[in-house]
């Protein structure tokens, strides 16, 4: 009798999306093997990749089956113009052969020169070790527009102002623009394809409907170098006969929220960027079934108007909508719009459009209130029970012209009131106009707070929860890791984690989603790039967010600290553009993606010869302007540390981390083959090196600088210090932590190695510690204080509110890594990256009584779970087909192992090496496994 084996097979494009397959094969039931899951599913549902304007897309599968020791030995990959032709056989784009390898992600496009609007369907026939051969059901993707000349259509908009718009404000206030036009289809529609670029963002409709769930789109980019397009297939969304296309422009971060009129903003003392008023591009490729084909292309035709129901919208402000103005099937044929304009020509000048291949934002969880409570002033409080980022949606009843005013806020003041210092000077206020009758519903389209409670004012009865909803909004990219232990702080934390996280990603990883600010400050993801990278598939937006780095690297090599750059700020600082050379080596360890160090290798190379060039002294590039931000101050008042005890020197930071980068830059150079470069690295290395340790090392104290943890921590993590000192400089740092009662006393720039540095170098009690305690300075005081996403400053429960987020991630350092590769001990092996190779290497501290934890990896999921008791311990692990895993069992020889319930295997014991400190290290490939180490 034969047994159906299946495959489910992943393809990763150059931009890292997803697009999967299913295998099946048959093969005679054998006890060696077990039967392989099939899925058809993608990234949240998403199976193929419209528009790409890649021309050498890397592809990837996955192999899932309980057969232990699978690898992929050969892979043949098939791509065809048609769906029909790849059916039959003919690969008319690409054929790759067989091809021994085990490389099953990354693998690089190299068939025909592929051209616009080309659909390419494609599958793959993979070999394994055991003599299995499983051919995929095809894939999809499709090509975008690769040429200016593909453009037909024309930016169009609407110039000027109307009297209720306020430009020249500070508060600016613009209304929405709307844009419509008519057009026919007289014959059967084969495919309908929709390009579009709207600026700053848009909402599409057609025949009266919005296409697709993206909200708040395109991505934000740098704006006067490149604008995304996004591409919809819209073939369900026409008719034959009259068509009418609509689109709503908000203003985003294109038109600027604030208006100093050339000056900097009074309170940041940084300029902030308009780049003009709202404008649309969009172009509809039809192709209908005789073979001919049409092009609807947005141009002065179109009729445009202001006087819609959007009267004012502004990410930092709220939007503000009248229903009386509303726009009778405007988006719908026959509407009669004689007093609409005929639309503007706008083009933006000599700007790049590039399709835009990390996910735009969606609404990804529904929340209901949890308590609504009157005030004193006849207003209600919503308290949506977690800190969220989205808006609220409301279902109301009223007279005709009553207004219902929503403010939002993270905590409430007193008993009835919001807390708003902290918001700056973010009004945070939505607004809606009723037009009175029957209940109306309503939400915002352009603009989004951050929020857990919402006072609402302007109600006629007494609301309930089902009265409101709130919509949580962030970046359509998978969860991929889960984690969870025994003890409750440490799963608080990880739950504030992921909800400061998804917060913050909007096509760039923000700083913050409340206040006036809302920006991508480097320095905030040098690190926790890293640790997020454990919870979300965040590699396509870390690429992207790489590449509106690169846009902002001035001509002389310098970068911005803040990227975009919609606040204009370039202090040629270490610390912070550290990211831009940082983040890539995290993509490659955790994703495999090697692409975005070769593409923006001349721009970091630019960057450290500019820093060299221009900051030098005696060796040390010393440029520093933020310092260690953010060290737990010495009273819960204050912003900033006055003692300066704590306070590391800045040419310390700067120099270290010019250090660690050089070193970075060496070794991507030798994996280019630049040999010529990674010499000239390795000597500024090594001039640093000796001028670091002469100008802050202390030989007698074995201490560098003013000896604050951070001070001892990076040249540890650096490999600076040297290696006879090591202890007795740790030594120092155990000291420093001893006299704040053991609790964290470094800032952002030091807290990036805190955890992982205090564990390797012999102090894992101390790490746990940390990570567990429920005082100040520590992550579990604010789970302690009720928070439910990680706060900006360690004391955000009493700080001065001029700077004082309550969702910030940057102060979770490396706390996220730490709970993956020490706790769970699931790891990447730095050669085989992107798990190809597992390394399983887990603490066990006292207290802690089990972990369990999962990371859906580029091979499949990686599942770590231990258990301890008095008597033994348990370990139940997953290592995916096509991996293989080092793992390291506490346990002095083979006869304490159990596995599967059984003495250690023979097989396994030749595989088995004994390690220092009463440990054992065992190779084993894919499978499940079930340890047990008797104590």
């Amino acid at each position: 009798m034969s047994k159906a084996n299946y495959l489910r097979k992943y393809f990763y494009t150059a931009a890292g999306f997803l697009l999967a397959v299913t295998v099946t094969s048959f093969q005679p039931r054998s006890d060696s093997r077990s039967s392989l899951s099939v899925s058809c599913l993608t990234t949240e549902g998403r199976d193929t990749l419209l528009g790409a304007d890649i021309l050498r897309p890397r592809l990837s599968w996955k192999l899932f089956s309980e057969t232990r020791d699978l690898r992929q030995t050969a892979y043949r990959i098939w791509i065809a113009r048609s769906k029909e032709a790849l059916e039959e056989g003919k690969a008319d784009i690409w054929d790759s052969g067989k091809t021994e390898s085990e490389n099953s992600i990354n693998v690089v496009y190299n068939g025909k020169l592929l051209s616009s609007y080309q659909h390419c369907y494609w599958k793959v026939k993979v070999w394994t070790n055991d003599g299995m051969a499983a051919v995929s059901k095809p894939a999809y993707w499709s090509m975008g527009l690769l040429q200016a000349t593909d453009w037909k259509a024309e930016w169009i908009g609407l110039k000027g102002f109307e009297e209720r718009d306020e430009p020249e404000s500070t508060f600016t206030r613009l209304a929405a623009r709307y844009l419509r036009k008519e057009f026919s289809t007289k014959k059967n529609i084969r495919e309908a394809m929709a390009y579009i670029s709207g600026m700053g963002l848009y909402e599409l409709y057609l025949n009266g409907k919005k296409v697709g769930l993206d909200v708040l789109s395109p991505g934000v980019t740098e704006y006067n170098k490149k604008l995304f397009y996004n591409t919809y297939d819209v073939t369900s969304y026409l008719q034959e006969g009259l068509n009418c296309v609509g689109v709503i422009l908000g203003n985003g971060r294109f038109f600027g929220m604030r208006n100093y009129h050339g000056k900097p903003d009074p309170l940041t003392g940084i300029p902030q960027v308009n780049y003009g008023l709202p404008r649309l591009l969009m172009q509809i490729r039809i192709r209908y079934t005789d073979g001919s084909e049409e092009t609807v292309c947005s141009d002065k035709t179109w009729k445009v108007t202001d006087n819609g129901p959007i009267l004012a919208n502004n990410e930092y402000d709220g939007e503000e909508y009248d229903a009386n103005n509303e726009l009778a099937n405007w988006n719908q044929p026959g509407c009669k719009d004689g007093r609409w304009k005929q639309a503007d020509l706008m083009p933006p000048g000599e700007i790049k459009l590039a399709a835009q291949l990390n996910e735009n934002i969606r609404i990804r969880q529904v929340l209901r209130p949890v308590t609504v409570q009157a005030t004193s002033r006849g207003t209600y409080i919503l308290d949506m029970g977690q800190n969220m980022v989205g808006w609220v949606a409301l279902n109301v009843q009223g007279e005709r012209g009553d207004t219902i005013q929503m403010r939002f806020a993270e905590k409430i003041k007193g008993r009835d009131s919001l807390y708003l210092d902290n918001m700056r000077n973010a009004k945070v206020t939505d607004k809606y106009i009723l037009k009175g009758g029957d209940a109306e519903k309503w939400e915002p389209r352009f603009t989004y707070h951050g929020f857990r409670y919402v006072e609402v004012k302007g109600l006629r009865r007494a609301p309930t929860v089902k009265d409101f909803e709130g919509k949580v909004i962030y970046d359509d990219i998978p969860t991929i890791g889960s984690f969870e232990t025994s003890n409750p702080t440490l799963n608080a934390v990880f739950s504030n984690a992921y909800r400061t996280i998804r917060g913050n990603y909007r096509s760039m990883p923000t700083d913050c989603p409340q206040r006036d600010e809302r920006v991508g400050w480097l320095g905030d993801r040098v690190m926790s790039s890293y640790g997020e990278s454990f919870i979300f598939d965040n590699s396509r937006l870390y690429a992207k967010w790489l590449d509106d780095i690169s846009d902002a690297q001035k001509e002389n090599g310098s970068l911005p600290d803040i990227a975009p750059t919609l606040w204009d700020r370039y202090a040629d600082n270490v610390t912070y553009p550290s990211a831009f050379i940082l983040i890539p080596e995290m993509l490659r360890r955790q994703f495999g993606d090697t692409v975005s160090i070769s593409k923006h290798y001349p721009a970091m190379k630019k960057w450290i010869l500019y820093m060299w060039n221009t900051y030098k002294e005696n060796d040390l590039v010393l440029k520093d302007n933020y310092g260690d931000w953010c060290v737990p101050p010495e009273s819960l008042n204050l912003i900033w540390s006055q003692d300066s005890t704590r306070i590391t020197n800045g040419g310390l930071l700067a120099s270290a981390y010019y250090y660690y980068c050089l070193s970075l830059m060496r070794s991507y150079a030798q994996m280019l083959a630049h040999e010529g470069d990674a010499a000239l690295f390795d000597n500024l290395a090594n001039k640093v090196l000796t001028a670091f340790n002469r100008k802050f090392y202390n030989a007698e104290t074995k201490s560098y600088s003013n000896n604050t943890v951070t001070a001892n921590l990076l040249p540890l993590s650096f490999n600076m210090a040297p290696e006879q000192d090591r202890q007795v400089i740790f030594q120092n740092i155990r000291r420093r932590l001893n006299e704040f009662n053991d609790h964290v006393n470094s800032g952002i720039i030091g807290g990036m190695w805190l955890m992982r540095g205090l564990t390797n170098n012999g102090a894992p009690d101390l790490a746990y510690k940390l990570a567990t305690n429920t005082t100040y300075p520590s992550w579990g005081y604010m789970v302690q204080q009720g928070a439910t996403t990680i706060w900006e400053l360690w004391n955000g429960d009493a700080a001065n509110p001029m700077m004082n987020s309550g969702n910030h991630q940057m102060l979770l350092g490396d706390l996220l890594i730490w709970y993956y590769e020490y706790l769970a001990g699931i790891k990447t092996d730095g050669n085989e990256a992107a798990f190809k190779k597992i390394i399983m290497n887990p603490l066990f501290p006292a207290g802690l009584d089990y972990v369990k934890a999962s990371l859906n990896t580029r091979y499949g999921e990686v599942k770590s779970e231990w258990k301890k008791s008095a008597k033994e311990l348990s370990w139940n692990i997953t290592i995916p087909p096509n991996t293989s895993a080092e793992i390291i069992l506490p346990a002095a020889s083979a006869r304490q192992i159990f596995e599967g319930g059984k003495v250690l295997p023979q097989s396994m014991i030749q595989h088995l090496t004994t390690e220092a400190g009463g440990k054992v290290k065992l190779t084993v490939g894919s499978g499940n496994y079930r340890f047990i180490i008797q104590q």
